[in-house]
Formats: C-alpha cells, sequence, structure tokens
C-alpha cells in the first residue's frame, strides 16, 4: 500500500465479504485486522478478497514464526527499492548531466566545440534510451499501483506519479518523433521523478521499519533457549518445548525463559522491562516471575505456569500490536480528505492544463510541464502516515516504559484531560495496611480487643482482615474461627465469635447498628483519623469495647507523582472509603486539595460522573475489582499494578508496574505523541495547500515538485520518529 486510497481501497474489498462486522487497516503497519460478525468468515475468503483488489497478502497465521516473515517481508522490500534506486542513479544522473551539457551548449557554442563530449547532449535518441529504462524498470511498480486502483474505480499516489512521469516520456516521445509541431524533450522529467520519488520510498520504508523497533526489541529480549531441571539433570532445551509444570534453573546474569513461581534459590529481578520500575525485585521460593526479566546475583528454579501466547510479555506484544492496528479517532479527519484528494489533484493539473494553453502566452510543452507539476507535488501519503507512524512509535515507547494503551483512542484522550481521580488504596499507599494503635475500653484488654477483632475477621479478604490478623499472630494470640460470617461491603463485619455477636468496622456503622459508643471512643477514633490512620471500631453484643488505628503507608513516588501531574496542569483528587478526617490527612500529606472520602465502592463511577460535570475530561487510576466500573466511566482508565483481571478489561490503558509516577509518564506520553500527530498533519495539509497553487501558477518544475514529494512524507516518517528520544517524565 502506498498512501490512504489504498487503505481504502482494502477495507472496501473485506467489508464487501459476508459474515465480516468490522476493518480496520493500518498504513504504516501495513496490517489489516478483521471483526468478523455472528457467522464468522473464512480467511481464505478474507486473503482472496484482498488479492482480487491486487493487494499481495502475507497471511501470519501461516507462519512459524509470524515475527520473523514479517521482518523478512519488510527487509525485502527495502532491498527491492535499493535496487531500483540503483538502476534509477546509474541512467538518471547521466540524462540529467546530458541535459544540462545541452542548455550549456546551446548558451556556449563556442564551449561545445572544445568540449567533444558535449556533442553527445544533441544526440535525442541517446535522451529516449536512458530515460526508457528508468521509466520501465522503476516505473513498473506505479503503474502497476495506477492500474490497481483504476480496476478498484479509485486513484491514488500511484496514479499521479505514472501519469505526471508518464506525461512528461509520451510528450518527449512525440516530439522526437515529430508527431507534435513543437521540439524539445522532457525524457530527463520523467526519469528523475521516478528515481526521487523511489528515493522517497526507500527513505520512508526504512523509516517505518525504525518505527516498529520497540515490538522487536521487545521481542527479542525473550530466551530461545532454557535449562530444564529433570530427574537430577540439566539439560539444554528450546523455550517453545517446555510444558507447564517444567522446573527451569536460571543462574545469576540470565533472562527468565517463563512465566513461572520460584520453588528455590534467591536473587533480586530486573523487572523494568514490562513495569518501567528501574529498581530491581527481590523474589524468594512463592514469589512469581515474569518471562524474559533479567536476574541479578542469585540462583533461581522456576517452575513454568504460562507460556507461549499466555505469557505477559506475549500479552504486552498483542496489546502494542491491537493498539497501534486501531485507529485514532482524529485520523478520521485525514481520512475524510484523502478520499476526494487525488480526484481533486487531477481535476486541477486538467485545470491547470487547459488554462495555460488559454492564456496563449505558452506551448503546449510548457502547459504540459505545469499539469505534471501538479501531479507531482500533490502527495497523499503525508496524509496517511501523519496518524500512524506516530501512534506506531508512541504506543512501542510505552510499552518499553510499563504504559501500555488498549487502542489509540486511548492515547487520543490524554491530551484533553483536565482532572485525574487517583484511588488511595494500593495506588497512592503500598495496599499493605498495618495495625498502629490499640485503644481498648476500660474493662477490656488491648489483647482481647485485638484477639476478639482478628477473629471476626477471619472469614474477610479485605486488606485491614490482613493487618488484623498479622498483628495477632505477631502477638501469638488464639484465634478462633467465627460461627457466622457476613461481609458489609464498605462499613465492616459482622461474625459470632465464641457465641457473642461481634462487629468490626466503621463508628458510623456501628452507630446505625444500634451499638452504645462512648464520648471516650469518638474521641480515640478523631485523634487516629486526625493522624492519617483508618479507625475501626469494635463491638461485642451492643457495647463498644475499643478502636483499633491501621494505617497503609503511602509509596514514597506518590507526592513526586502527585506533584508532576499538578505540574502539567492536572486537578487531582484522591478517592477514598476513608471518613473524612483520615481522607484530609493523608491528602495533606501528599499536597492533594480536593478529597472525595467515604465513597463506597458501589459509588465510585457516580464519583466519576460527577467530577465530569460541565464537560471536564477526567482519568480513573485503580487496580482493584471495584474499581472497574469507575475505570469504565472514566474518560481514560488506567489500571495500575498488578491490578485485578476484571480491571484491567475495563481500562483504557494498563500500567503493570505500581509506581504511581507512571500516570504522569502516561500523561506526557499522550500529549507529546498527539503534539507529533498535530504537527504531521499540520505539515501535510499545508505541504499541499501551498506548494499545489505554487505549481499550478508555473512556478515549479517537475524534478523540483517530485524532489518536494518525496520527502514529505519522509518528513512526516522521521518527525514521529523523533519521539524515540522523549524522556518521559522530564
Amino acid at each position: 500500500m502506498t498512501c490512504a486510497a489504498c487503505v481504502r481501497n482494502v477495507e472496501r474489498a473485506l467489508k464487501r465479504q459476508p459474515g465480516v462486522q468490522e476493518v480496520s487497516v493500518n498504513l504504516a503497519t501495513e496490517r489489516a485486522s478483521v471483526l468478523p460478525g455472528p457467522q464468522g468468515v473464512e480467511r481464505e475468503v478474507l486473503v482472496g478478497a484482498v488479492e482480487k483488489a491486487g493487494y499481495g497478502v502475507l497471511d501470519l497465521q501461516d507462519e512459524a514464526v509470524p515475527e520473523d516473515a514479517e521482518r523478512e517481508a519488510r527487509e525485502a522490500a527495502i532491498q527491492q527499492q535499493t535496487r531500483l534506486l540503483r538502476v534509477g542513479l546509474v541512467f538518471t544522473v547521466p540524462l540529467a548531466a546530458l541535459s544540462m551539457a545541452r542548455h550549456l551548449s546551446q548558451a556556449a557554442p563556442d564551449l561545445a566545440r572544445l568540449t567533444p563530449w558535449l556533442a553527445w547532449s544533441g544526440w535525442p535518441p541517446l535522451f529516449w534510451l536512458l530515460a526508457t529504462v528508468v521509466v520501465v524498470v522503476l516505473g513498473r511498480q506505479y503503474l502497476a499501483g495506477a492500474w490497481r486502483a483504476l480496476r478498484n474505480r479509485s486513484a491514488n499516489m500511484d496514479t499521479l506519479v505514472t501519469l505526471g512521469s508518464g506525461a512528461a516520456y509520451l510528450y518527449s516521445v512525440a516530439a522526437l518523433t515529430g508527431l507534435l509541431p513543437e521540439t524539445g524533450e522532457y525524457f530527463e522529467t520523467a526519469a528523475v521523478i521516478l528515481t526521487l520519488i523511489t528515493l522517497g520510498k526507500l527513505l520512508e520504508a526504512r523509516a517505518r521499519g525504525r518505527s516498529s523497533e520497540a515490538i522487536r526489541r521487545l521481542m527479542q529480549l525473550a530466551p530461545q533457549k532454557a535449562t530444564l531441571l529433570r530427574d537430577g539433570e540439566e539439560r539444554v532445551v528450546l523455550v517453545s518445548a517446555l510444558q507447564p509444570g517444567d522446573r527451569v534453573l536460571v543462574r545469576p546474569g540470565g533472562r527468565i525463559p517463563v512465566d513461572g513461581l520460584v520453588v528455590d534459590g534467591a536473587s533480586a529481578v530486573d523487572e523494568s522491562l514490562l513495569t518501567g520500575e528501574s529498581l530491581p525485585v527481590d523474589k524468594t521460593p512463592g514469589d512469581e516471575v515474569i518471562g524474559a526479566t533479567l536476574n541479578h546475583q542469585g540462583r533461581l528454579v522456576i517452575e513454568a505456569r504460562r507460556l507461549g501466547a499466555d505469557s505477559a510479555l506475549a500479552q504486552i506484544i498483542r496489546m502494542v500490536e491491537e493498539a497501534q492496528a486501531s485507529r485514532a479517532p482524529i485520523q478520521r479527519v485525514a481520512d475524510r480528505v484523502s478520499g476526494v484528494f487525488v480526484p481533486i489533484v487531477l481535476v486541477l493539473a486538467t485545470l491547470t492544463f487547459v488554462a495555460w494553453l488559454a492564456i496563449g502566452q505558452v506551448g503546449l510543452a510548457q502547459a504540459l510541464t505545469h499539469a505534471v507539476a501538479v501531479l507531482v507535488i500533490a502527495c497523499p501519503c503525508a496524509l496517511g502516515l501523519a496518524t500512524p507512524t506516530a501512534i506506531m512509535v508512541g504506543t512501542g515507547l510505552g510499552a518499553e516504559n510499563g504504559i501500555l494503551f488498549r487502542n489509540s483512542a486511548a492515547l487520543e484522550n490524554t491530551r484533553g484531560l483536565q482532572v485525574v481521580a487517583l484511588d488511595k488504596t494500593g495506588t497512592l499507599t503500598l495496599g499493605e495496611t498495618q495495625l498502629m494503635a490499640l485503644q481498648a475500653q476500660p474493662g477490656w484488654s488491648d489483647a482481647e480487643l485485638l484477639r476478639l477483632a482478628a477473629s471476626a475477621e477471619r472469614g474477610s479478604e479485605h486488606p485491614l482482615a490482613r493487618s488484623l490478623l498479622l498483628a495477632a499472630k505477631a502477638r501469638q494470640l488464639a484465634l478462633t474461627d467465627p460461627d457466622s460470617f457476613r461481609a458489609e461491603a464498605g462499613m465492616g463485619v459482622r461474625a459470632g465469635v465464641e457465641g457473642r455477636q461481634v462487629l468490626v468496622g466503621s463508628l458510623s456503622w456501628l452507630e446505625r447498628e444500634g451499638v452504645a459508643l462512648d464520648a471516650g471512643m469518638a474521641q480515640s477514633a478523631q485523634v487516629l483519623q486526625e493522624q492519617g490512620q483508618t479507625a475501626v471500631a469494635v463491638a461485642v453484643d451492643g457495647e463498644g469495647i475499643g478502636v483499633l488505628g491501621i494505617a497503609d503507608a503511602l509509596r514514597p513516588e506518590s507526592r513526586d507523582a502527585v506533584r508532576a501531574l499538578q505540574a502539567a496542569g492536572l486537578k487531582v483528587v484522591m478517592l477514598t472509603g476513608d471518613n473524612r478526617n483520615t481522607a484530609r490527612a493523608i491528602a495533606a500529606q501528599l499536597g492533594i486539595e480536593e478529597v472525595r472520602a467515604e465513597v463506597l465502592p458501589q459509588d465510585k463511577a457516580a464519583a466519576i460522573e460527577a467530577l465530569q460535570a460541565g464537560g471536564k475530561r477526567v482519568a480513573m487510576v485503580g487496580d482493584g475489582i471495584n474499581d472497574a466500573p469507575a475505570l469504565a466511566q472514566a474518560d481514560v482508565g488506567m489500571a495500575i499494578g498488578g491490578g485485578a483481571d476484571i480491571a484491567m478489561e475495563a481500562a483504557d490503558l494498563t500500567l503493570p508496574g505500581a509506581d504511581p509516577l507512571a500516570v504522569a509518564r502516561a500523561v506526557h506520553l499522550g500529549r507529546a505523541t498527539m503534539r507529533t500527530i498535530y504537527q504531521n498533519l499540520f505539515w501535510a495539509f499545508i505541504y499541499n495547500i501551498v506548494l499545489i497553487p505554487v505549481a499550478m501558477l508555473g512556478a515549479l518544475v517537475p524534478m523540483l515538485a517530485a524532489a518536494a514529494m518525496a520527502f514529505s512524507s519522509v518528513f512526516v516518517v522521521s518527525n514521529s520518529l523523533r519521539l524515540r528520544k522523549l524522556r518521559l517524565g522530564s
């Protein structure tokens, strides 16, 4: 495919097939994604439709290693353009030199007599011979593309190039053979047009290859071999031969070959490849590890769990490829223009030719020259490449920095964000609560208060319950299993312990349940909340027996993350189920001014909707199952950390690391990518808007027009590649 018109032809061919629901074709990646309807559609039908439209197909499903096949196809295309360019240069350079010599000999006849070789410049058949080789060898690919477009009842870049170079060549042949009354040939114009545009295609192909390097680098990090441990022996095998349950040995400095569980050994593992976190993570037996990450100083024995397409690396690559294949909303503007661009250029070229002839001050040759310049200067390629190349580089850079966009629309939406809502637990905090204080009522000991509360929480999976159980274990308290248990979402738990009814939860909930609370408990709870702790009240048989202070330590990066978001002009809001006093104390430590406290899990989506009032664009950052509705409600949902699967499904982008600074980096990347897209589109539109009229006025010769056209798309791709130098977070 050469331009947006080709994309439209392929999409049209695929959409016509029965069973096809949705089609997306990407010019930069040269991939087509098809969503079949309920009745389905055979791949062979789709391949046949594309081939019937005149385009070649590389079906990656048929390849043993799809990525290698795709890379080889790209390299073969680059080699072909290189060979064509060499042929073009070998014949075009002498042709251009002879043309210059002819003009020189006409201007200075005496010099021509002193320089015998200039005599060749006066022999037109030599011009014809050199130009014919270029037109036949280099022009064949453009003629094939133009014919393909004509069969599809459309026009594309190849149409413009073929008409421009073909008109110059055929006019020159007609003038040479005396079929036209005017003399003078433009063989060098046809040859230079084709050679310069082929040079542009080569540079563009190389640049487009570099734009997909991020995925290639990720693939290359995956080890091909592993040391299998079986029956006490070590054996080197291909990773593809491993099965779930196999145990592999990873020595210091080696890359972990599979996703799995550490069963022996201890080490620190560099997971920056996938999470973006620079500090190594300690791994001991029972910890999960990710394939392709780097083992540092220790020896690890790992039991394989997820292999091949199920591995974390494969899922990341698949997610990046899907994002790159998707079409950003802003692309619709370029698509609408591209749909009518080439026909408009053909009309303008015809009008140019007719107008110059009508003026009467120029001949047929000069009018044709101006029309050819209009055909050649127009560049639909730049319009087609402006958005997808930037998306490719942006999503690839994101993957290398632990930022995974679900689609290009998510990347585009980050640019317009005004508010970022951060869920407190697990996002701003470590998500590992600790018991900080015990304040029992008179007649009750701290130990008994903790024992009853921990026994009641034995059936709970809430992080607060875990902190109570760990504290009871550390104090060696004897716990009992509850006779009955019921969790009240966002409130607390109700359990039967040793024949007594125990309530553990917020003070307000206990009050609503009719528990007798004295002023001392309320005062103790307020003091704990002002210290940034969550106050958990405990009641037995309707009587309050004490208050527990539980705190979740802030992540060390949270303050910097909030400052970075605020420096980017974003309003930061904290969402939490904590009471207002505790929430305000934590927010004050982070520099967050607005807090939505006492938000129940089921009310988070409503809180996001309230923030969106007045048309504000809001991002939601969370990591839990109860965050999924809010993530879906937000304009941009970000699932951070390990996260729950349902949260990641609802999110627009995933941040595998637990670092909240990744939120600021994602916004930075989204804005930089969109800025690049706007620059590309501005260039593509302004280039055509300015230079087409210049060519129509006769101020551009076709050779200069060809050079400008060749390098316009190269400029767009090169500008997109500048994103690779972006320092995220700077």
